[in-house]
């Protein structure tokens, strides 16, 4: 099977929107990112993972892909901009591919215009439906970047970006595209965190993964992009799996089964075994029956070698849509040069581990090992699952 290089990373998340920043602060376990706001949910205050950069503003051409949630995804693609533009003159634009995960699009401008209409009686001049769907981003992206390749969005709701890697590895192993951008963008809106609070998911402060007293979850949004070609370089993509159990409409599988197969078949795609993997980025939602179905299925696959493991989610929030490409940034980091002792993102909370479930082996502050191989896991609501595995292009 082919080789897939991760060659290039953009990024704009609470944590920040440089490697180097965004690595500093997930190292130290760093929470600044998580700000109260008391404007998206009514009569509550709600802990949410927060972009405080100032965006680019989308050009005037442009304006009907006009959003915040186009504006954070900008911010990652102008990190790229000059890869994609070398990448044009050597493959041309109809081999180059998007393929983008979300779950929210641009629904904020879509709340803004219906409470204009309720001031006003009319909607505003500058309102399109079209930048709420769903493939506005990825139909944005493709324009700016002036590209003619395959471009399609997954919206599966949390493992949406991070199924977008088994897409494009299809397209480069096809032969259809030499190059693929892949990635996610999510914003924060009113129409999510109310979803969520009616579902009683949100927690009342920082979210705690695994804990006997987590209570949900903390919404969090940010933008992420990488650049996909077949052949080698520092950062490899290593095996990708999926799997939908099906079990209920918003519950996973108590006992992950569809977890279980989305893992052994990254593992698979991989050709390793369970004990190369070095370090776990968890889904870790700090939702009860999500937290609980992860620990009982990497116990069931990885058994008594279980790697090193934590949830991200405590630092940048539950980026929904976007959480998968947020969090395969992380991991290309702690692969890459910048993280030259190995160290790991530490678990965060009050450490008071729920005995109902598999005890896993979590990262404690300032831990390091040898990073080779590290997988990530999304899991989402109607089990879709995806498990993708990076590695160093040089084992």
């Amino acid at each position: 099977m082919t080789e897939i290089a991760i060659t290039h990373l953009g990024l704009c998340t609470p944590l920040g929107q440089t490697p180097e920043q965004v690595l500093t602060h997930l190292l130290e376990g760093n929470t600044d990112g998580m700000q109260w706001r008391d404007d998206l949910i009514p009569n509550t205050q709600v802990l949410v993972g927060q972009v405080d950069a100032v965006l680019p503003e989308i050009p005037e051409h442009f304006k009907r892909f006009r959003s915040r949630n186009n504006q954070l995804l900008l911010a990652a693609a102008q990190q790229i901009e000059q890869q994609v533009e070398l990448a044009k003159t050597q493959y041309g634009t109809e081999r180059i591919g998007i393929i983008l995960g979300t779950s929210t699009s641009g629904i904020a401008r879509g709340e803004n215009a219906l409470a204009y209409r309720m001031e006003h009686g009319v909607l505003p001049d500058d309102y399109l439906y079209s930048k709420q769907e769903l493939g506005n981003s990825c139909d944005f992206l493709q324009h700016y970047f002036e590209l003619s390749g395959p471009c399609y969005t997954v919206s599966t709701a949390c493992s949406s970006s991070a199924k977008v890697f088994a897409s494009a590895k299809r397209l480069l192993n096809a032969g259809v595209c030499d190059m693929v951008i892949v990635g996610g963008a999510d914003s924060l809106c009113k129409l999510t965190l109310n979803g969520f609070h009616s579902l009683e998911s949100i927690s009342k402060g920082h979210c705690q993964p695994f804990s006997i007293n987590r209570d949900g979850i903390n919404i969090g949004e940010g933008a992420a992009l990488f650049t996909l070609v077949r052949g080698k370089s520092e950062i490899m993509l290593a095996g990708v799996g999926e799997s939908s159990d099906a079990h209920h409409i918003s519950a996973p599988h108590p006992e992950g089964t569809g977890a279980i197969a989305a893992i052994e078949m990254a593992l698979k795609d991989a050709n390793i075994d369970a004990y190369q993997i070095d370090y776990i980025n968890l889904h870790g939602t700090a939702t009860m029956k999500n937290d609980a179905m992860e620990s009982r299925a990497l116990a069931k696959v990885f058994g008594q070698s279980l790697p090193m493991m934590s949830s991200t989610k405590p630092l940048s929030g539950h980026a929904l849509g976007a959480a998968g490409a947020i969090e395969a940034a992380f991991c290309f980091l702690l692969l890459s040069k910048l993280n030259v002792t190995g160290r790991m993102p530490p678990q965060l909370g009050d450490h008071l581990w729920d005995e109902n479930n598999p005890l896993l082996p979590f990262v404690q502050s300032n831990m390091h090992t040898k990073l080779n191989y590290i997988m990530s896991n999304s899991f989402a609501f109607g089990g879709s699952n995806a498990s993708v595995i990076f590695c160093r292009g040089t084992i």
